[in-house]
């Protein structure tokens, strides 16, 4: 929800990656509708350079009057299954430019004065390939937004609209007070980190360079990108407000996470981009693929603020979403079946502690993962292996980063389509404090009798047998691996996590695997020949 400038006084918790974007919707449909909006409109915008990310998230706005006022508007972003282009589900990792990735809607009336506007609505449907969905997404968050309308004039009518105007300054005014203590608790000066966005680009395998130079002082928490590399014919671009929802994610990790996130808030904080870049891309680049850049916009400041804020940041994480469709015609249906996920990953370790495994990345924290069993019993799959993936490891540290995730698709139907893009290979998750880096994600595709791994592949045609094997990197480590405590590497190898091997020449840890108990005599001359010591 905003006031009637635009300014966000609150927002449900959900995807984190949106938390930047919905100020952004308001203040364009302020921008061009403003004399002209009336109780009941509700207006759509999808324009990725304007509102927001991709084509298929798709933000409606509903405008509050009390009177002939504007005190407010509701807004609400949503993932719509199917917006038209080139490849269904609106997404192709092929795709160079933004017309082939589905219909854009300029921030245009859905709704007028309560009534459906038809010829927008006919025009969205035509252009989907499923309508039915279409439709049912639309009219869900109209309805969603309706509820919001009048839980607004409740509050309006239990306490007055002078009562509740007031309050919603009150959060804004808190939210900025709140933040500017936080900043206070913060390490002051300029910090810098930079990487490359290895997501495979059309055309070519070429890395982009990213950087970012964060600036704190007690009042202004200022991230540059200036200098990172320029928009790509690729659809990984980050849109400028996704850019600074990806900058907010860390602002709030560093400051509190449990803060209230509004235009107060978020008021000390300054976001640059240069058009044109990579995080700030402009018409025609294509975005249907932007997490991958979000993600780095967040990784940046939170690569650059870890070392200094310790308790609040851990090493790097798997990053990329690995965004994943399986679908097709069922053979014995002849229904079309979907499977459309993320993939979980490895988080990096703190400074006091092992990373978390098998979470999903930054920025998709509301993101669910259907279980095998569903999978199997619904469509034609077979989830060969779900486990730990202890194969590619982690980045090992006096704290060990997060196990990342195996998961395999067996196609058991005649033919199915697959898609999926896959970062954060070349330039693996991050240690701090010689922590070691984590292993990397990879794809392997099994076709034919032949093994190949992959980047990025777009409406692949697979056949029954063959196979998909998803492999999601494990975290960065913290501190040096010498440093661990014995038992802890006893207990990574009881519970089959590391080899003997990986005992004795990253962590300088003897065990006895008959009697599962750690040689401490012959650990301590193995770490002193190491140079290091219990």
């Amino acid at each position: 929800m905003t006031d009637g400038q635009g300014r966000m006084i609150a927002q449900a918790p959900g995807v984190p990656a949106f938390s930047g974007v919905l100020d952004f919707a308001a203040r364009e449909v302020l921008d061009k509708w403003k004399d002209d909006l009336h109780p009941g409109d509700i207006i759509v915008a999808n324009v990725p350079y304007e509102s927001g990310t991709h084509l298929n998230d798709v933000t409606l706005t509903l405008p509050l009057f009390y009177k002939d006022e504007l005190i407010g508007m509701v807004v609400n972003k949503g993932h719509w299954s199917e917006v038209g282009g080139m490849a269904f589900g609106s997404w192709n990792p092929n795709a160079t430019e933004i017309y082939q990735e589905g219909i854009m809607l300029p921030c245009v009336k859905l709704f007028e004065e309560g009534k459906p506007n038809r010829d927008v609505i006919d025009i969205i449907l035509e252009n989907s390939r499923l309508p039915d969905y279409t439709y049912g997404d639309m009219e869900a968050q109209a309805a969603s937004m309706r509820v919001a309308a009048r839980r607004v004039q409740a509050l309006i009518d239990k306490y007055g609209v002078d009562s509740v105007l007031l309050a919603m300054q009150k959060l804004l005014d808190d939210g900025e007070r709140y933040a500017m203590l936080k900043l206070k608790e913060l390490p002051k000066g300029e910090f810098e980190a930079e990487d490359y966005i290895d997501a495979a680009i059309a055309g070519t395998e070429e890395p982009v360079y990213v950087r970012a130079k964060i600036k704190i002082t007690d009042d202004k928490f200022i991230v540059d990108f200036t200098g990172s590399g320029k928009q790509v014919m690729s659809p990984i671009n980050s849109p400028f407000p996704a850019t600074v929802s990806g900058v907010r994610e860390t602002y709030m990790a560093v400051t509190d996470p449990h803060a209230h996130p509004n235009a107060g808030f978020f008021k000390p904080l300054k976001v640059i981009a240069p058009p044109g870049t990579i995080f700030h891309p402009v018409k025609p680049a294509p975005t249907s693929t932007d997490w991958e850049a979000i993600a780095y916009a967040t990784d940046l400041v939170w690569k650059a603020l870890a070392p200094e804020v310790p308790d609040k940041l851990t090493a790097g994480h798997f990053v990329s979403i690995i965004a994943t469709i399986v679908g097709g015609i069922h053979d014995k249906t002849g229904e079309p079946f979907a499977i459309v996920e993320p993939q979980p990953g490895g988080w990096g370790a703190g400074y006091d502690m092992d990373g978390t495994s098998g979470l999903v990345a930054c920025g998709d924290g509301e993101t669910y993962i259907a279980s095998a069993e569903v999978y199997e019993r619904n469509f034609p799959i077979l989830v060969e292996r779900y486990m730990l993936n202890t194969e590619d490891g982690v980045g090992h540290g006096k704290f060990r980063g997060g196990f990342g995730v195996i998961r395999e698709y067996r196609i058991l139907n005649s033919q199915a389509l697959v898609t999926i893009q896959v970062g954060r290979h070349d330039f693996p998750p991050w240690g701090v404090d010689g922590g070691l880096p984590g292993p990397g994600n990879r794809v392997l595709t099994h076709r034919g009798g032949k093994i190949e791994e992959i980047r990025r592949i777009s409406a692949e045609i697979f056949h029954r047998g063959d196979l998909v094997s998803i492999r999601a990197s494990g975290g960065g480590g913290w501190g040096n691996p010498l440093e661990r405590d014995p038992r802890s590497v006893l207990e990574d190898f009881k519970n089959d996590l590391i080899t003997l091997e990986i005992a004795e020449e990253i962590y300088g840890v003897k065990i006895n695997p008959e009697k599962m108990e750690v040689n401490w005599k012959e650990t301590e001359k193995l770490r002193k020949k190491k140079g290091a010591s219990l």
